[in-house]
């Protein structure tokens, strides 16, 4: 195992939670990033460790006020490669911006490149992150990117179920490659919706494909931001006959009337998510299964220039244990 003292590891104000459970599967501390902000808005950041000769590691999902915790991201990057940092690796659990993927209206920006062409310039030598939305979005970094996945984590879960009546299900056509890995971890059937997106919260699901007559669903889907999709898919599934649905994602935003929607939906069992970003404050019944041993171990493998992929042969990470400390 490499030196602690060779690693460095920050978070910005998006989720130190997370960052702190992070660097205490890494047996590291989290340093402090003394964050100012001027009288004429403008924001600057100030790392309180040396970062000269050391690897420097970011932690900083894209979550809500999303621009505030982005400018942060670049401020801190900029900042440790002023410091004279080994490497900067950017951790984003959550990548946002990977929604923007495509031009599929006239004169529309493309906000995953975009972002991603802002985190290069900014002086990033590597990013991390988890689960992004749409696969085209890895090319658009030009700096290497490691992509995990939170599909054993959540299979975890229901593996300790009864899973004789169930059926994986999931959103979209786009999300049904997902879902087919996910139900073969659970050695379950899948279905998907037919969905057509008409706004940003506003969905149509016209059928379901493949037979949910009778079964419980487990829902999945990559991120859950208002709920409507989820919803919408609920009604059909009820419409053909499903008895009940447990919900999972990697992403659980649960914005706007995410939680009044879902919360107590008469078709959930339970909604299951990750801690890729922070959980709502008023919903005590949310299921929310840590992915900080993943980025742990992926950071640790990064350092010592070990595979990560090779975590997630399968696709199932089967960490097993946490680990109390990897440096040391």
């Amino acid at each position: 195992m490499p030196d602690r003292d060779d690693v460095v590891v920050f978070s910005g104000s998006a989720h130190r939670p997370l960052a702190r459970a992070i660097c205490d599967d890494l047996g590291v501390p989290l340093s402090s990033v003394e964050m100012t902000r001027f009288s004429n808005d403008c924001l600057q950041a100030q790392l309180q460790a040396n970062c000269r000769q050391r690897d420097v590691y970011i932690v900083q999902p894209l979550v809500p006020p999303t621009q505030e915790h982005l400018m942060e991201l670049l401020l801190m990057i900029d900042a440790a490669r002023g410091a004279s940092a080994a490497s900067i690796t950017a951790v984003i659990p959550f990548y946002s911006y990977a929604r923007s993927d495509k031009k599929d209206a006239s004169r529309i920006s493309i906000g995953g490149r975009l972002v991603a062409d802002m985190l290069a310039t900014a002086g990033v030598h590597r990013v991390m992150t988890m689960t992004l939305h749409a696969p085209q979005v890895h090319g658009f970094f030009s700096v290497p990117v490691d992509q995990l996945t939170a599909l054993g984590v959540l299979a975890e879960h229901f593996l300790a179920q009864d899973l004789s009546d169930a059926v994986v299900v999931s959103p979209d056509f786009g999300n049904a490659k997902t879902a087919t890995q996910f139900s073969r971890l659970l050695g379950l059937g899948v279905a998907a919706g037919s969905k057509q997106r008409l706004a940003d919260d506003r969905v149509v699901i016209d059928q379901i494909v493949g037979d949910v007559t009778g079964k419980r669903a487990i829902v999945l889907d990559d991120e859950i931001a208002t709920g409507g999709s989820i919803v919408e898919l609920l009604d059909r599934l009820a419409d053909q006959g499903c008895t009940g649905a447990a919900v999972a994602c990697t992403h659980g935003l649960f914005v706007g009337k995410a939680v009044d929607r879902l919360r107590h939906h008469p078709m959930i069992t339970e909604v299951v998510t990750t801690d890729t970003v922070p959980a709502p404050q008023d919903w005590p019944e949310l299921k929310v299964r840590s992915v900080a041993g993943l980025f742990a171990e992926a950071i640790a493998r990064v350092h010592a220039g070990e595979s990560v992929s090779s975590l997630f042969d399968g696709v199932d990470p089967q960490f097993g244990p946490p680990q109390a400390k990897l440096f040391g």
